[in-house]
């Protein structure tokens, strides 16, 4: 399955349907490659949404790339959603992590587990309802985790544009 690409002002300004009820949502700093929140109609009020996009522009800050969001609800229920991004080296993909790990921690999220910090080459950040990847661009290719959840609908989100 091919993930949709937004249009060339970055993240579409326009709603994605991700999934039934629940969507993708950018306002009018998505036109310049941000991402404002996620939106679920219906659904429980816990912020979860609110943290993984809150994590998204934490990889954004530090320069990751490939940035997929892949929706797992009702797929999977180890996690509710994915978000895989790529670092340039193992320096590069630790600092995206460590970022990640402070934002989300600002804002008062304590991942369950975290793994693979020390080594830079795959680190797993497991905040239970979502799940971030940030890999060295050889691990990505070897574990391919897009094509091995290739049925989860897909959201490419561009890089931020400076």
């Amino acid at each position: 399955m091919q993930a949709p690409t937004p249009g060339p002002g970055g993240v579409s300004a326009a709603v994605r349907e991700l999934s039934g009820s629940r969507r993708l949502v950018s306002d009018e700093a998505g036109v310049s490659g941000g991402v404002s929140k996620a939106v679920t109609d219906g659904a429980r009020g816990d912020g979860v949404e609110a943290d993984l996009m809150l994590a998204v522009e934490a990889a954004r800050d530090r320069k990751g790339t490939e940035l997929l969001l892949l929706d797992l609800r009702g797929i999977s229920d180890a996690t509710d959603w994915f978000l895989l991004v790529s670092g340039t080296s193992d320096t590069h993909v630790r600092s995206i992590a460590e970022h990640v790990l402070d934002e989300l921690r600002e804002s008062g999220v304590r991942p369950s587990h975290v793994e693979g910090l020390r080594g830079g080459r795959w680190v797993l950040i497991d905040c239970i309802d979502f799940v971030v990847h940030v890999f060295h661009p050889a691990a990505r290719e070897f574990y391919r985790l897009d094509r091995l959840w290739g049925d989860a609908p897909a959201t490419r989100l561009e890089a931020q544009e400076v």
